[in-house]
């Protein structure tokens, strides 16, 4: 009997890893900053593009999802400690890399773009873009030319909106921000914001997995419900339900 005893405990001890694994990952935390259209945080609830394409991917894992709103450069930190388990929409880069998996390309590009408010602002080409206040959100990655040059001034701030109010009354010159964002927050800003002629193509951007989170062994079943909504249709619906609002 001893014997037994001691085979059943040795075999719970060797699947229980496993099965906690499982229980871990019905509930995952999502760590987003807010910037709408993509990701917005209310007292009622968050919503945006990413969010419910994200919650789409959840329900067709079984997943529970608990939001935890923080201003992006905070949200990085968190994933590196493991205070969360997914973040919604960064950019790939090497540094990154180092502490999340980028484990699907699922946000469509979106162009940056550079907002002014005065006409001596204007950003026709990059070279535009030296002598100015350049405001950018903290944390934040554009493309890879702007974010490593260090002959601009830029000027960082936690949120987008924020960043608009300051070209509004010349704290910086220009705000670089990805079209949606940008859009939506120079469109709310109380003054007329304009969008310079010079803008960078756009890049996919991923839903990223913290290396050290449970969630990091089931990059494929992210793929899977990823395919499934794209395939009935529900992925194409949300992107045009928030290009167009009036679609919705």
């Amino acid at each position: 009997m001893r014997y037994l005893i001691s085979y059943f405990l040795a075999a719970l001890f060797l699947v229980s890893p496993t099965l906690l694994a499982e229980e871990e990952i019905r509930r995952v935390t999502v760590g987003i900053n807010h910037a709408p259209p993509y990701r917005i945080s209310t007292e009622n609830g968050e919503t945006g593009l990413y969010v419910e394409i994200f919650n789409e991917i959840a329900k067709r894992i079984d997943w529970e999802v608990r939001y935890l709103e923080a201003p992006f450069r905070r949200i990085l930190r968190m994933m590196e400690e493991g205070e969360v388990d997914i973040m919604l929409g960064p950019l790939k880069t090497r540094e990154r890399e180092n502490i999340m998996a980028f484990v699907a390309p699922v946000f469509p590009p979106e162009r940056k773009l550079f907002f002014y408010h005065r006409d001596e602002n204007r950003i026709d080409q990059y070279d535009d873009l030296y002598g100015k206040r350049i405001g950018v959100l903290d944390g934040a990655s554009y493309f890879e030319a702007f974010d490593t040059d260090q002959k601009l001034d830029k000027e960082s701030v936690v949120r987008y909106e924020n960043l608009m109010q300051m070209l509004i009354v010349d704290r910086v010159d220009v705000v670089v921000a990805p079209e949606l964002v940008g859009r939506y927050m120079s469109g709310r800003a109380g003054a007329a914001i304009l969008i310079s002629p010079f803008q960078v193509p756009g890049e996919h951007s991923y839903i990223a997995v913290a290396k050290t989170s449970p969630v990091s062994s089931h990059h494929e079943k992210i793929m899977q419900a990823f395919e499934q909504i794209r395939e009935n249709g529900v992925y194409e619906k949300l992107i045009s339900e928030y290009r167009d609002p009036a679609a919705k």
